[in-house]
C-alpha cells in the first residue's frame, strides 16, 4: 500500500533542468544568476519594493528583527500559536516575546486583545498568517501606527495569499517567507525578507553576508552566513512559474474536504476580503478522542497526518502565558494531506475513512 504523505513538493522536469544548468555552469554556491532572478520574480509577484533571499525562513525572521534594531530589553508582541522559529528569532536578538491570545475562527492573533499587551518596552508586533489564513491587517496596522510600533509579517505559510488584493509578503514594515520543502513553493530550504525601506534592505543585505562592507573582505558589523545558493534559487524560479497552478490545485483540495467532511469537523473561517494560500487543510474535531481515533484509522491505512502547532508557552524555554485557546485547539486540531499532487481517488479515500470513524 502506497503511503499518502501529509505534504510533498510539486516538482517536475523544470526544476531538474535548472539545477543541472547550475551544475554545468559551476554556479552552485551563493553567487549566480538565478539568485537575482528569483528575487526579482518574487518582487514582481508580490509588488514589494525590495526582496532579499536567505538560506531559510528562520534566518529571514532573524534578519528582519536585526534590520529593525530589535534588541535586549525590547518586547515583541506575537502569537502563542505558530511554528517555534517565529518566537525563537525574538530570543536570538535578546528581546522578550509577549504572547497574545488567538481567535478560534482562524487561529490568528486576536487583534482585540493586542493593546492590553503594549508597554513602554514594546517595539514591534510580529504576527503569523497561520496555515495560510490572513490576519486582519487593517486593524494590526492601525494599532501599530497608533503606538509607533513596527509591524512584522511572518508569511511563511501564506505565499500567494492576498488581503484586499494586496499580496501577503507586503503586509508589514518587513515580511518574511519560508521556502522549506512543505511550503506552497519550495527551494528545498530557503527564505526571503521583503520590505519597502531601502535602509532596512541594505542592513539585511549586509547582515546576511557576514557583515561585509563595500570594501572586499572588510566587515563593518557582526554578520551571518544566511545567503541562498544559486541551486536553491534555480528551484525557486521553476516553482514560481507555476504558482497559480499550485494554488488552484490546493484550493480545490481544501474545498473538496469542506464538501465531503461537512458537519463532521470544523474548518477555519477566512476574512471575507482575503484570499488564503490554502497551504494546508487544518480541521478541528469536537473531542480529543475523535481526533485520536481518526489519526489511528488513517495511520493504519498508511495515510500521514500532522498535529497542530504545540503552543509556544508549553516549551520549557518559554514563560507560561494565559493563552488558553491555543492549548484548546492544539488538543483538537489535525492537518490533513494537502499537497498539490493529491489525487481525487486518495482524497475520497481519506474522507471516507474519516466519515466512517466519526
Amino acid at each position: 500500500m502506497n503511503k499518502i504523505p501529509v505534504y510533498e513538493p510539486y516538482l517536475d522536469h523544470n526544476e531538474k533542468n535548472l539545477v543541472v544548468d547550475c551544475m554545468e555552469t559551476t554556479w552552485i554556491s551563493s553567487k549566480g544568476g538565478y539568485i537575482n532572478k528569483f528575487e526579482d520574480l518574487v518582487k514582481n509577484y508580490t509588488k514589494a519594493n525590495y526582496c532579499s533571499s536567505t538560506s531559510n525562513g528562520t534566518n529571514a525572521l532573524h534578519l528582519a528583527l536585526l534590520a529593525l534594531d530589535i534588541k535586549k530589553g525590547d518586547e515583541v508582541i506575537t502569537t502563542n500559536f505558530t511554528y517555534v522559529a517565529t518566537t525563537n528569532a525574538i530570543l536570538y536578538v535578546g528581546a522578550k516575546p509577549v504572547f497574545c491570545e488567538i481567535n478560534k475562527t482562524d487561529l490568528n492573533i486576536d487583534v482585540s486583545r493586542l493593546e492590553k499587551k503594549i508597554t513602554s518596552k514594546t517595539k514591534a508586533i510580529l504576527y503569523t498568517n497561520v496555515y495560510g489564513f490572513l490576519c486582519n491587517y487593517d486593524k494590526l496596522k492601525k494599532i501599530a501606527s497608533k503606538y509607533g510600533l513596527y509591524l512584522i509579517e511572518d508569511a511563511a505559510e501564506s505565499f500567494g495569499a492576498s488581503y484586499k488584493n494586496k499580496m501577503s509578503g507586503t503586509l508589514g514594515d518587513i515580511s518574511t517567507f519560508s521556502f522549506f520543502g512543505n511550503k506552497t513553493i519550495t527551494t528545498g530550504e530557503g527564505g526571503m525578507v521583503l520590505c519597502n525601506n531601502k535602509k532596512h534592505y541594505d542592513k539585511i543585505a549586509q547582515f546576511k553576508n557576514q557583515g561585509n562592507s563595500e570594501k572586499p573582505f572588510f566587515h563593518d558589523v557582526l554578520g551571518y552566513n544566511y545567503r541562498m545558493t544559486n541551486i536553491q534559487a534555480a528551484i525557486g524560479c521553476a516553482q514560481l512559474n507555476k504558482i497559480d497552478e499550485i494554488i488552484t490545485l490546493k484550493a480545490e483540495i481544501y474545498y473538496k474536504y469542506q464538501q465531503l467532511l461537512m458537519g463532521k469537523v470544523k474548518f477555519l473561517e477566512k476574512l471575507e476580503y482575503t484570499k488564503p494560500s490554502f497551504w494546508i487543510t487544518p480541521v478541528v474535531f469536537k473531542t480529543k478522542r475523535q481526533k485520536e481515533k481518526v489519526v489511528k484509522k488513517l495511520l493504519d491505512n498508511n495515510i500521514e497526518t500532522r498535529p497542530f502547532f504545540t503552543p509556544i508557552d508549553n516549551l520549557s524555554f518559554y514563560r507560561k502565558s494565559n493563552c488558553n485557546i491555543a492549548n484548546e485547539v492544539f488538543e483538537l486540531g489535525l492537518l490533513l494531506p494537502s499537497y498539490p499532487g493529491l489525487s481525487e481517488k486518495n482524497q475520497n479515500k481519506i474522507c471516507r475513512l474519516i466519515n466512517t470513524t466519526l
